[in-house]
């Protein structure tokens, strides 16, 4: 009891007790999470101080890089930025949901891989892909969401103007539309053309495409299929690698500009000192700000790759720059490397990573966590190069009814940040799954939830 009250009356006398608040949130600003855990415990005082939720709003920005759903739906479920922040920072499991297609609807999307699934306007929209027998597919199906979660969806097919029938697209959203590029065709013909798909809902809800082909330049990026492509802060779409027209992959970085509309939108090829390996399979996504990272992928020796690197548009000049990590301090790190995995980004600035193949064609049912912002900023990596900050990468529990090990399939994030969607890929047979032939498409619709 003395010393409660000797440790009271030192921390009323102490000159940092009478700090102005303004000055300490400045101070708190600049703390790692933990350090403002420990202020908190000092006096009440300061724990009421580090419970603002103005200051872990600001906190919640400074390290996510981005303005996080700041005024949507992701806070309805957690309470607070405090409690946004504690969960997204301690992260360890991924519920997963089988969903269902509501009984009475009829026909539903069939079993695919390598195909384009986006959530856009609330509604999943599905286009394309690999099936049985080495067909590509040129279909596409909407199943409305809302602004939250359905365990039993109605599948719609749309036919309006959809783009050739294709798998290994890529197909992206910016803005309020979908834009999609490249492919390849049951031909084995590689694509290089460019189609927007605009959303709309008519006067009696239902949904809506219109395709286009985008009219660009002369200048385009090689017909290929099997790449990467993201969008960054709906202006700019980036691709990169895949397979070209000899079959070989490719290691070349392009970017369309839609800084004034689809109308005026330009290809233009990032030419970089230093890049990546030429690869397929891989993948791309933004990471906040102006920078996107590339993980993964097949490369032109037919070795799986299990490499990160990371791109930042924004400059003069920009370069691709390789992320080191430490693969001792990480267990399982040697199952890292993959082909045909799905790569998400979801709330914290964090990219969650799920399935694909290994070299052997083994199929892979683990979830990742790559979280760029564990390392020194963005910025101070490009400035200093200090690559060796650990840990990029998290292994995360699998809970409910998981998917199974599969490879290229695609998945895509609801507006919360925090609820991913998977549909279809190459799943092991059941009769011989350990032979190639005991390979099967899946047209299954799964629903993981990274905060629980």
């Amino acid at each position: 009891m003395a010393e409660t009250s000797t440790s009271s009356s030192y921390m009323s006398s102490s000159p940092i007790t009478h700090i102005d608040e303004d000055h300490i949130y400045s101070v708190l600003e600049l703390l790692p999470f933990d350090s403002i855990l420990s202020f908190s415990m000092t006096c009440r005082r300061f724990r009421s101080i580090a419970s603002s939720d103005s200051l872990w709003r600001s906190i919640c920005r400074r390290d996510w890089g981005y303005e996080e759903s700041m005024n949507g739906p992701l806070l309805e479920g957690v309470g607070s930025w405090k409690r946004l922040y504690e969960k997204v920072f301690r992260m360890g499991s991924v519920s997963c949901v089988r969903l269902s297609a509501r009984e009475g609807d009829g026909a539903s999307p069939r079993a695919r891989a390598s195909h384009s699934l986006n959530f856009i306007s609330d509604c999943l929209v599905l286009f394309g892909g690999g099936c049985e027998g080495g067909r590509h597919l040129d279909d596409t199906w909407v199943a409305y969401i809302g602004n939250g979660v359905r365990w039993a969806l109605s599948w719609k097919q749309i036919s309006s103007g959809t783009p050739p029938g294709r798998f290994g697209q890529t197909c992206t959203i910016v803005s309020d539309a979908l834009v999609l590029f490249g492919g390849i065709n049951d031909n084995g013909i590689r694509q290089n053309d460019t189609w927007v798909g605009q959303i709309t809902r008519d006067e009696n809800l239902e949904t809506k495409i219109s395709w286009r082909l985008l009219e660009v330049a002369s200048i385009t990026p090689p017909p290929r299929g099997a790449h990467a492509e993201c969008c960054i802060g709906n202006r700019f779409l980036v691709i990169y690698g895949g397979i070209g027209l000899d079959g070989l992959r490719l290691n070349d970085t392009w970017m369309l500009d839609l800084s004034n509309g689809p109308r005026s939108a330009e290809w233009r090829e990032i030419v970089t000192l230093r890049s990546p390996s030429a690869r397929s399979g891989h993948s791309l996504t933004w990471v906040g700000g102006t920078c996107i990272a590339l993980f993964g992928g097949r490369g032109n020796g037919y070795e799986v790759l299990g490499d990160v690197w990371l791109l930042d548009i924004g400059g003069e000049h920009p370069e691709w720059m390789e992320l080191l990590y430490d693969s001792c301090n990480t267990p399982d790190m040697a199952s890292l490397p993959r082909v045909g995995h799905s790569s998400t980004p979801i709330v914290g600035g964090r990219v969650l990573i799920y399935g694909g193949e290994d070299t052997h064609r083994h199929r892979k049912d683990d979830f990742w966590v790559l979280d760029i912002n564990a390392s020194p900023t963005i910025k101070m990596r490009i400035k200093t190069a200090e690559l060796k900050r650990s840990p990029m990468w998290k292994r995360l529990k699998a809970e409910g009814c998981q998917p199974g090990g599969r490879s290229f399939h695609r998945a895509c994030i609801d507006r919360s940040g925090c609820r991913v969607y998977v549909f279809g890929g190459m799943v092991d047979g059941v009769l011989q799954p350990a032979e190639a032939l005991g390979l099967r498409f899946d047209g299954e619709l799964y629903l993981l939830e990274v905060l629980g």
